[in-house]
């Protein structure tokens, strides 16, 4: 595995990470969930990113995350990265979603005690709140690292005068922000316009999360919508309707390409992301040990031609 600093920190962060959004939460099989975890960590991926609301139900993801911690991983946790995130509704009432000073503290609280751990490596204000003063939230963010319940601060899907806005305040206290997380794929690459020469601008990491697509960037859709697949669902943040011909001609197009270059679909997407300078590591999800192990074959071959990669651009135009 390839370790990468983090922006300007001392921080390396393996390329790739394990996202717990889906498949460890109550729902799931809890011995699949363990041997993924533990077979990530074999192949060198260090850092689990979690995040309050993460299940079903929200919180379930942290406490199984907790209950591997404490059985099989409890003497690796100075070998360990794990972050987790508060912003998304939680629970029920005004003081149970958003980026106020209330929420925030109350949430790192609840996500230690659900993990069993001392501190988080690192802890993000999950979204921007519009209801809320960024100074507000940052503030917040800042005094839990000072209180010790975190390392090190991250910001994630900031709109991007807000994530300067942020950035500024956070330099000013001598707490930068470390990171920046958002969604980017080769389907959703908004990133790239403002967010990411920001970030290098201000020292902080890039990482992605939905690498591919919910499942676009997969074989799964490129003969229509499967039976069990997440956009065969009604609820779900990959609906039917965004499987549209348009994105099926893309997707098949470059599954053609993935297989010229001996690779599936899912390794090329990620590839294609790992190759990006900006790009400080990639969140890939997992519902079993071998799709995990075919996500982590992307690190095989992360090299593209300039033909390749000019025919990769016309695609997706």
């Amino acid at each position: 595995m390839k370790y990468n600093y983090c922006g300007r920190s001392g921080l390396q962060l393996p390329e790739i990470s394990l996202g717990l959004w889906h498949n460890f939460g109550d729902v799931d099989d809890f011995e699949t969930s363990t041997s993924m975890i533990l077979h990530a960590f074999d192949r060198g991926i260090t850092h689990f990113d979690l995040a309050n609301n993460y299940g079903p139900p929200p919180g379930s993801a942290e406490s199984n995350f907790g209950k591997i911690l404490s059985k099989e991983l409890k003497s690796h946790r100075d070998e360990l990265i794990i972050s987790s995130k508060a912003g998304h509704l939680m629970w029920d009432g005004p003081y149970g979603d958003g980026g106020s000073r209330k929420y925030i503290m109350a949430s790192i609280d609840q996500s230690l005690k659900r993990t069993g751990l001392e501190y988080f490596d690192i802890f993000y204000s999950h979204r921007y709140d519009p209801n809320t003063p960024v100074e507000e939230t940052m503030q917040a963010l800042i005094d839990i690292v000072r209180q010790g319940k975190a390392l090190y601060i991250g910001i994630s899907k900031y709109p991007p005068q807000k994530a300067i806005e942020a950035y500024e305040i956070l330099k000013g206290q001598n707490i930068p922000c470390l990171i920046y997380q958002d969604r980017y794929s080769m389907l959703a690459r908004e990133p790239e316009a403002e967010q990411m020469n920001i970030n290098k601008k201000y020292g902080v990491g890039f990482i992605a999360f939905s690498p591919l697509a919910q499942g676009l960037l997969t074989n799964k859709y490129l003969h229509g919508i499967p039976k069990g697949s997440r956009a065969s669902k009604s609820h779900g943040f990959l609906q039917e309707k965004e499987v549209t011909s348009e994105v099926v001609k893309k997707v098949t197009a470059l599954n053609e390409l993935a297989i010229q270059r001996g690779q599936t679909l899912a390794e090329m997407s990620l590839a294609w992301l790992l190759r990006n300078e900006h790009v400080t590591s990639v969140i890939i999800g997992a519902s079993s040990v071998e799709q995990l192990k075919d996500n982590l074959r992307a690190t095989d071959n992360s090299l593209f031609s300039p033909d390749e990669l000019n025919l990769i651009e016309n695609i997706l135009r």
